[in-house]
């Protein structure tokens, strides 16, 4: 059997029963790695000798009978994630030869849960797109189809789990940036409840938006990496301090008298007819297994992408403000002073998105600016959250479509920042409000391209999201289909 088209859940019941090691695993991933990764291009560091260690390490911990879910499961990070002796460039020139001191809290909580850390993920530039062609480093491509883009910004991450080339990848959602790839490639992508999932470590892009979660092959998956990710860190100030329940314990009760909230303002004119189809026909299949389809309505929807650049622009142009040249990172070394050092320096390490986005959050957060736009945009904020606030008295859980397209063509939306941010249109108000959301498949366009359903739930409910995409899952004919690359 090949070991790379297992689910977690899989590979774990065979590791535990000694029908395979973790060694055995992580060289079949490896070797995996090898065949597809000059196609995908999803990594931007591979770590092979690492990854051995830690199988090694794993299967005496099996061996011991000490294994969690987790234990010997190869799976890879999104290049964000500090990493304790291994580089973490964000995919950008200014942090090329960086070399974090200590690991993201996710980080150390897979690697305690004996987790393989297969290597790196490519990315857009500091989580700053929606195609992964914002990378210094080079283009991710969707393994469906290798003329379209993986989405982003977490295009490695999703582009890996889908080629076979780790069994779960973590990404990070600041506005839609692990569901939107995840419809992308045809996976189930996570965005936990803000601050569900610690921060610290975790490279800062827009601080009151951006979570960390997983991409996996099935919804099973995303609930066994969320229960060794989730949980209070007192390292980060922003995360919640809250019991984190069993994700697994609920899955399988169904959505019988479940009521589904359906926003009629996330069908909207300009959506892919296929897309809408399929989206359809999901909401039929949770209909057939008992749910209620329930109208909602969410009004402040079409100010969503307004507010999300203004937010995250503004939060963006304060965090990218410490990469000066001065303390780490690259350095453009120059006689002109030190003034003369900042602007050579970020000239040469920031590519044209993450300058596009300072300067667009600088400028919001200007003398004379801050009122008319970034203050606005947090009141309008506010509204939006109180949307979502109030749809929940009607109903359990609120379905839309992932994206409004599939994947599209890499360089067909380059020249164009407004038509690329308006990719992320149903899922941004998900980060503006902090709820869980979950991507998964459900079903493909005329040009075999994956289509993803997105559930949203109340924040800290991501039992009953978990619960409702797992019925689907179950349902819905499309678990297990893997491209050809």
């Amino acid at each position: 059997m090949d070991l790379t088209t297992l689910t977690i859940k899989e590979l774990s019941e065979k590791l535990r029963k000694k029908e395979t090691s973790s060694v055995e695993a992580t060289k079949a991933y490896l070797k995996r790695i090898e065949e597809t990764e000059g196609k995908v291009h999803a990594f931007v560091t591979i770590t092979p000798d690492d990854a051995l260690a830690m199988a090694e390490a794993a299967d005496k911990r099996i061996a011991a009978g000490q294994a969690a879910p987790l234990t010997g499961i190869p799976i890879a990070l999104k290049d964000i994630f500090c990493t304790k002796g291994v580089r973490t460039t964000c995919s950008s020139k200014i942090l090329e030869n960086f070399v974090p001191p200590y690991d993201a809290t996710v980080a150390r909580k897979l690697k305690e849960a004996g987790a393989v850390i297969l290597g790196k993920n490519n990315m857009d530039e500091f989580a700053m797109g929606s195609s992964t062609e914002n990378s210094a480093f080079h283009k991710t491509l969707n393994p469906w189809a290798l003329d379209r883009v993986p989405g982003g910004s977490s295009g490695g991450s999703a582009a890996a789990v889908a080629a076979g080339e780790c069994a779960a990848s973590m990404g990070t959602d600041t506005g839609g940036s692990i569901r939107q790839p995840a419809s992308c490639c045809g996976v189930v992508g996570l965005k936990p409840t803000y601050g569900r999932v610690s921060r610290f470590g975790m490279i800062a892009f827009a601080s009151s938006l951006d979570q960390a979660g997983p991409l996996t092959r099935s919804v099973e998956d995303a609930a066994i990496v969320l229960q060794a990710i989730a949980g209070h860190d007192k390292s980060d100030s922003t995360s919640i301090d809250t019991p984190v329940p069993d994700y697994l314990a609920g899955i399988g009760k169904g959505v019988k008298g479940l009521k589904v909230g359906i926003p009629k303002e996330y069908f909207i004119e300009g959506m892919d007819p296929d897309v809408e189809s399929a989206i359809r026909k999901a909401l039929d299949v949770l209909k057939g297994l008992g749910a209620e389809l329930v109208e909602v309505t969410l009004p402040h929807t079409q100010y969503a992408v307004a507010v999300y650049y203004l937010v995250a622009t503004a939060e963006a142009s304060s965090n990218l403000a410490r990469y000066d040249g001065v303390k780490y990172g690259l350095r453009v070394n120059q006689t002109g002073g030190l003034l003369d050092m900042y602007k050579r320096t970020r000239d040469a390490g920031f590519g044209d998105e993450v300058k596009r986005r300072i300067m667009l959050g600088t400028y919001s957060l200007s003398a004379g600016y801050y009122d008319a736009y970034y203050k606005k945009a947090a009141e309008v904020r506010t509204l939006i959250k109180n949307d979502f606030d109030e749809a929940f008295k009607a109903c359990d859980i609120i379905a839309t479509p992932t994206a409004p397209s599939a994947a599209f063509k890499i360089g067909e939306r380059v020249e164009d920042p407004l038509t690329m941010y308006l990719s992320d249109i149903f899922t941004i108000s998900c980060n503006l409000a902090g709820i869980p959301g979950i991507s998964v498949p459900c079903g493909f366009t005329k040009d075999n391209l994956p289509v993803g359903l997105q559930l949203l739930g109340k924040s800290l409910d991501e039992e009953t999201v978990l619960r409702a995409a797992y019925s689907y899952e179950q349902a819905g004919g499309w678990l297990g289909r893997r491209p050809t690359l």
